[in-house]
């Protein structure tokens, strides 16, 4: 039986898709707190998935729409309104609609050198497409917004200096065990910034989060890359630091994975410069953003958890933190 939300969520879905749908799931893996959404299945079988956004735009639909006339592998189209549209209004909020194409994530495996290789094909395809003059227009620059980035990260320290209650005690500590990564990753940022500007790669579109959380699994190495809210125009390196490394604490990319990803995109010349950059921006906005949630006071207890044990994560010795503290003083000593 659906209920209420959900229910006047299937009456828009058959309204403005014609899609009758008889149960809704709510799927709850994943870190959007501006998003919610189900699992549907209609009255004749199908599966789609169905979002309700509450931040952001509706850049992703349009680069999906996009990718899949192009003919790009691995990539679920949006499906289209009565009048065409990629999306409706739901309560000031976007609702859309995409096929359910697996229900098996890369990040819960198993993982095939079959799929790795497909998961560096369509990263590859993905980067290859035209850059169209609507997509200039709708996407953001990669890793443009870490002025903002590195005042938040600092902003953080500074709460942390007298940190009220356990938790953010304990975060303080973990912070404090790290500051010597932590001034590197800043100033690299800072630092590389600059040198990015004067060794620009070609933009291409990328998915700007293709971790294996946003990966789906199928048959015989098949794959497809999902959640493209964080698109950006981005030189490739933005996209291959999760080849390179893996950016994810649990979930490492070994050197075997890494050269099946690799050889599924073709040759190609990764720039350490832009790697480390792309790397030490993700950190500090991943480190100050988890820990800003499980600073959160009005937050539900288990969420401030999970909030805390990402951030003890990201500063382990696998963690992004430390991964790209390593890049910048590997750079640094090359250069």
């Amino acid at each position: 039986m659906i209920e209420d939300v959900p229910r006047r969520v299937a009456e828009q879905v058959r309204a403005d898709f014609g899609l009758n749908i008889s149960a809704l799931e709510p799927v709850t893996h994943g870190a959007d707190q501006h998003a919610r959404l189900w699992l549907a299945t209609t009255l004749d079988g199908g599966r789609y998935a169905v979002k309700l956004s509450g931040g952001g735009t509706a850049a992703g639909l349009v680069v999906t729409a996009y990718l899949a006339d192009q003919g790009v592998p691995g990539i679920a189209a949006p499906l289209r309104t009565r009048d065409g549209g990629l999306a409706v209004d739901h309560d000031g909020c976007r609702l859309s609609v995409v096929p359910w194409v697996s229900d098996q994530r890369a990040l819960d495996g198993p993982m095939t050198d079959a799929h790795w290789r497909a998961y560096g094909e369509v990263l590859a395809a993905v980067h290859a497409v035209p850059v169209t003059g609507e997509l200039r227009r709708l996407l953001p620059a990669g890793g443009a917004a870490y002025p903002s980035i590195v005042a938040s990260t600092r902003a953080v320290a500074e709460r942390l200096r007298d940190p009220a209650g356990p938790l953010a005690a304990e975060l303080a500590r973990e912070w404090s065990a790290v500051a010597d990564r932590m001034d590197v990753l800043v100033r690299g940022v800072e630092r590389l910034a600059v040198d990015r500007r004067a060794r620009l790669g070609p933009d291409v579109v990328c998915h700007g989060d293709p971790h294996l959380g946003n990966l789906l699994l199928g048959a015989d190495g098949q794959v497809w890359l999902v959640d493209w809210d964080d698109a950006v125009l981005a030189p490739p390196e933005c996209d291959l630091m999760f080849v390179v490394g893996g950016v994810l604490a649990f979930a490492p990319v070994s050197a075997s994975a890494q050269e099946a990803a690799l050889d599924g995109y073709g040759p190609v010349h990764i720039d350490r410069a832009r790697l480390a950059w792309f790397l030490a921006v993700r950190a500090l906005d991943d480190l100050s953003d988890w820990t800003r949630q499980a600073l959160d006071p009005d937050a539900e207890a288990t969420d401030r958890d999970r909030a805390a044990r990402i951030v003890r994560g990201l500063v382990s010795d696998v963690g992004l933190v430390t991964l790209a503290d390593m890049a910048l003083r590997d750079l640094d000593r090359r250069s």
